[in-house]
């Protein structure tokens, strides 16, 4: 009993106590946490009237100032919005010319992307084309040495030592991200002719006519061999006493003009260029952006001559 009258008494003592809490001033760290609150407000709200200065046009601008300036007029308050006009105008300029700044960055950076994408995008085309030829290529290579070895054991054996060649010069391009070099591109397209004049015994001579000093210019990975590949599909194989095929190089303008030149069935304007040549001609176009192109014409003499012409550079020395 006599414990909940002192608990009784005390009640109200507590309730005087709590109600004074609520009269005290704030403590000082909450005023300080207020003041942070209030700045960071301040920022935001300077940084978001920076950027709508910088994105708003001048017309609008000065729709604004001469709304604000008949308002001032009505309140009796002109200097203090000239100010305004004078700083805000300051600001205008100098947040333009950041606004215009991000914007050249941020484009500049969208283009390397979409390149970069594009570039991307071809060579992942051009590897599964590649991988769709390679198999057919050297399962055909290897059931021609398979023969060979039974008729003709010499002619097996070199056309053995010309796919080894082949696959090392090829395994490289596949596997390493570096800029290729014409001489490269010449040693693969090289071993390649000489199996397939094995395989088109008689019907097939080949002249490889390049100067030593163009040979280490930059040229894309495989064009080439799709242009030499092209050739003996359609020029040289339907063409019952088969042909000759030649590849030469020169400069020409600046430029770096590599030729492949058949005397075989010619060329039909009219039919489609194919897989291959369309990819060469996308390739071109993505890694030298209306630099570079592909052109086929018909040679005096008839046949086909397929030119590939790149910007001369050269390729760095490998490590």
């Amino acid at each position: 009993m006599a414990s909940r009258v002192n608990s009784d008494q005390t009640s109200p003592g507590g309730d005087k106590s709590a109600e004074r809490d609520k009269h005290e001033p704030k403590r000082p760290s909450e005023t300080r946490q207020a003041l942070r609150d209030i700045g960071r407000l301040i920022v935001e709200l300077w940084w978001r009237f920076f950027d709508w200065l910088a994105v708003v046009s001048w017309k609008t601008l000065l729709i604004v100032y001469g709304l604000g300036l008949l308002l001032a007029g009505m309140l009796n308050r002109p200097n203090p919005f000239v100010l305004f006009i004078v700083v805000s105008s300051i600001v205008k300029v100098v947040a333009g010319g950041k606004r215009r700044a991000e914007l050249t960055a941020r484009q500049a950076t969208q283009r390397a992307e979409t390149e970069q994408l594009e570039r991307t995008v071809l060579e992942a085309r051009m590897e599964a084309l590649q991988a769709q030829i390679e198999p057919h290529f050297l399962f055909n290579t290897l059931a021609s040495i398979d023969q060979l070895i039974q008729t003709d054991p010499p002619r097996a054996s070199r056309m053995q030592q010309s796919l080894i060649r082949y696959l090392r010069s090829a395994m490289p391009q596949m596997r390493e991200a570096g800029r290729p070099s014409l001489g490269q591109q010449i040693n693969l397209c090289s071993a390649y002719l000489e199996i397939m004049a094995m395989r088109m015994e008689q019907r097939l001579e080949t002249v490889v006519n390049v100067a030593e000093g163009l040979k280490s210019a930059v040229f894309p990975s495989m064009m080439l061999q799709t242009l030499v590949e092209n050739a003996i599909k359609h020029g040289l194989e339907p063409k019952a006493g088969g042909g000759r095929l030649e590849i030469n190089a020169e400069i020409v303008n600046g430029q770096l003009a590599v030729h492949v030149l058949d005397n075989g069935a010619g060329f039909m304007p009219k039919t489609d260029e194919g897989v291959g040549l369309a990819n060469v001609r996308e390739r071109l176009k993505a890694l030298y952006k209306g630099r570079a192109e592909l052109i086929i014409s018909v040679p005096p003499g008839g046949g086909t001559r397929a030119t590939i012409k790149v910007p001369y550079e050269i390729a760095p020395a490998a490590a």
